[in-house]
């Protein structure tokens, strides 16, 4: 999964980039409006994570008889262009007020600082469901079964340790039977900015997880993508 942390305070930032690397998503960080706005115009992600206390950044100072600049311009904006990507606000502001133009504003969810991260991780779990329109909080197909709140792979009913990046892309491909994820799109999955990339490395997690999940469970449609299950009207090839 692919997050966008819009988040101005370092401190902050660098302890949930940390910790959400380590849950296995793939983290982007930006730390103000301006950024946030053009990084979301030209970029996609699974979900994004809004601070509504940020500054505005570009060229363009505030004056002093603007209004104060706040994250819910960036969720407006989102949502005006008919941008449907689940945004979870992150804020120290916790009057009900501030909730209510928070969620009418199009936010799926609402969560006050001070917040525990297994917290913060079951909320992005919900609304990834909720997005992906399941009502079981487990991934499934065939023998295999994928629980995101434990990262514990199963197959038929027994445990299958998998890295962090195995599972991460595991998810991807099992969220959405049958549809195909290029290696583009895998990537996306796996790395945030200024992470280095191998040219191969989803070859190298596909031969991973077959072999522990076993040889024919990810299949490949040579030039196109992978997938998980019987995509109609399609062939594929298995490497």
């Amino acid at each position: 999964m692919r997050l966008l942390l819009v988040e101005d305070d370092l401190m902050i930032g660098e302890s949930l980039r940390l910790a959400l690397r380590q849950e296995g998503y793939a983290v982007d960080w930006v730390r103000d409006i301006s950024a946030a706005n053009t990084t979301l115009a030209s970029e996609r992600f699974d979900l994004v994570l809004l601070d509504l206390g940020l500054p505005e950044g570009g060229p363009q100072a505030r004056t002093s008889t603007s209004p104060a600049p706040s994250g819910l311009s960036v969720l407006q904006a989102l949502r005006a262009r008919q941008d449907n990507t689940p945004v979870i606000v992150l804020t120290a502001r916790d009057g009900p007020g501030e909730r209510v133009l928070g969620l009418d504003s199009g936010a799926d969810d609402y969560l006050v600082k001070p917040f525990e991260l297994d917290e913060l991780n079951a909320r992005i779990r919900a609304v990834l469901r909720r997005q992906s329109g399941r009502s079981q909080p487990l991934l499934s197909y065939g023998a295999v079964t994928l629980d995101p709140a434990t990262r514990q792979v199963t197959l038929n009913g027994h445990p299958v340790l998998l890295s962090a990046r195995e599972l991460a892309l595991l998810e991807a491909l099992l969220q959405r039977p049958g549809a195909l994820l290029s290696r583009a799109q895998l990537e996306d999955r796996l790395y945030g900015w200024g992470e280095e990339i191998e040219s191969n490395a989803v070859t190298v997690y596909i031969h991973q997880l077959r072999r522990k999940l076993g040889a024919d469970f990810i299949q490949n449609m040579r030039g196109v993508g992978y997938y998980v299950g019987s995509p109609s009207g399609n062939s594929s090839d298995k490497p």
